[in-house]
């Protein structure tokens, strides 16, 4: 008797797996910038406070991992659309993550110097 075949994990999986995971860090994100944002009505100093620990350099690199989740989540988002909508989608739905990767890449390259630039600054100074 054949039990089936197991899964093995190739790019369609991983880019479901990354897209989902995206998505929850994104939410998780936007549920403490929400709950941050909203201290300012009840205790301007304390929202000061939770502010001014955003200015380090750890926060810096979370904000480019925040730039990495937003724009992966996107592009792979349109790939998605592209499998569902386009009727030769599913044939090219490889070549189009990788292409989405590439394009990934190239803006993630390009996010180094405005994201990480302040945070680089306050460790080596002016």
């Amino acid at each position: 008797m054949q039990r089936g075949t197991l899964y093995r994990g190739e790019e369609g999986m991983w880019s479901w797996v990354a897209h989902r995971v995206t998505g929850v860090l994104i939410f998780f994100f936007l549920f403490v910038h929400v709950l941050d944002t909203a201290l300012v009505r009840v205790s301007p100093e304390d929202y000061d406070r939770v502010v001014s620990t955003y200015k380090t350099p750890v926060v810096a690199v979370l904000e480019y991992a925040l730039v990495a989740a937003v724009l992966f989540h996107a592009l792979n988002g349109l790939r998605v659309i592209a499998v569902d909508f386009w009727s030769r989608g599913a044939r090219y739905q490889k070549q189009m993550l990788w292409g989405a990767l590439g394009i990934w890449l190239l803006l993630m390259l390009g996010a180094v110097y405005p994201v990480l630039a302040h945070a680089a600054r306050d460790v080596f100074g002016s």
